[in-house]
């Protein structure tokens, strides 16, 4: 990757408080506490077993695996509605297809073997699917300078008034973009089903562009405020709606965080207009090579809210140490959240190979 550079999109608090000293937010799984909420209750009958598990220093694909192996089922009739951090301790639901037969015995024991809690169990008559969740619930401790620091509480409390930029976090790019540089590889050579199975590269991809484009609104200055030809989303809601204009009804709604600008993960679709729209040319004449990979893949355009309200936010001081308690919406990342608050390496930037204008 000798023509690598590194894309560090910019933060919010920089402009009133400069940067954030250093910290640490996961020394230990314990430090990192993620539970998913769901906004309804399973039925309790049907075909497929929900299962409520606690799990550290795994992954979800990790818990799908065993769980498939423990019931004699292939992973495919597992289920799972969000993907949940390796290193941390964290609750969700997953569910096991058993069409015609009991619960399997011995169930809770054997997970117990294996560093997994089954919290509760019910049936339901359909599988869990994808993005079902409402929120994720999460609890971190923090330390290092940055929580010692006069501004530290200040900067939460303006997150808290105003919201966060909803970046996807590190993860998604994986280490040192590694993912990144699959994904345009793959969709430079034309992407496939079978090189992509899970379309991991395609969300990849898409993540980068929303990023890209949400950092340059960052830098304009009006990532949090409506602008003409914007979408708009409802707090809270999937719901959307087009402006030609800004009226001051929709900056005071805004300033309410009451509905947030959107930016569009990337596909075939009507593109936005006007002062909005010309974010996305420039999007696309930076990185036209990953925007036209996308549209050939047969992506369909969605969008995505530029801005997150933290839900329920508390703060603790403890010694040296910091607690920070909120819910994000699902798809929200908490890390997006963290990068405000303290520098640590895992935000240090993306590496991208051939970071420049395509074409």
């Amino acid at each position: 990757m000798s023509d690598a550079v590194v894309a560090r999109w910019p933060r919010v608090l920089d402009a009133a408080f400069g940067p954030p000293l250093p910290g640490n937010y996961r020394a230990r799984p314990e430090d990192f506490r993620v539970e998913e909420t769901l906004d309804f209750v399973p039925e309790g009958h049907g075909e497929h077993l929900w299962l409520r598990l606690e799990k550290r220093n795994q992954t979800t694909l990790d818990v799908v695996r065993i769980l498939a192996r423990l019931c004699a089922v292939g992973p495919r009739d597992v289920g799972y509605s969000g993907m949940k951090d390796r290193v941390a301790v964290t609750r969700q639901w997953l569910s096991v297809h058993l069409p015609g037969k009991g619960d399997p015995k011995a169930l809770e024991s054997q997970l117990a073997e294996l560093g997994i809690i089954l919290l509760e169990q019910v049936r339901h008559p359909r599988k869990l699917k994808r993005g079902v969740h409402r929120t994720n619930r999460f609890t971190l401790c923090l330390t290092g300078e940055a929580v010692a620091a006069a501004d530290f509480t200040r900067r939460w409390e303006t997150l808290c008034e105003a919201g966060v930029p909803n970046y996807f976090g590190p993860q998604r790019f994986g280490a040192g973009g590694r993912n990144l540089l699959r994904a345009r590889e793959l969709l430079a050579r034309g992407w496939r089903k079978r090189d992509d199975r899970q379309g991991m590269m395609l969300s990849t991809a898409r993540s980068f562009l929303f990023n890209e484009l949400l950092g340059a609104r960052v830098q304009a200055g009006d990532w949090a405020q409506p602008v003409a030809g914007d979408v708009l989303m409802l707090d809270g809601t999937q719901s959307i709606f087009c402006v030609d204009e800004v009226p001051a009804e929709l900056l005071d709604r805004a300033a309410a965080l009451d509905i947030h600008p959107t930016g569009p993960m990337w596909g075939t679709g009507e593109p936005a207009t006007r002062q909005a729209g010309s974010y996305e040319q420039q999007l696309s004449r930076t990185h036209g090579a990953l925007c036209e990979g996308l549209c050939q893949a047969g992506v369909k355009r969605a969008q995505r809210a530029l801005r997150m309200r933290l839900l329920e936010p508390s703060l603790q001081i403890e010694g040296d140490r910091v607690q920070l308690a909120f819910s994000l919406p699902r798809g929200g990342f908490a890390t997006a959240v963290l990068a405000e608050l303290i520098e640590h390496p895992d935000f240090a930037g993306v590496s991208i190979d051939h970071a420049r204008p395509d074409g």
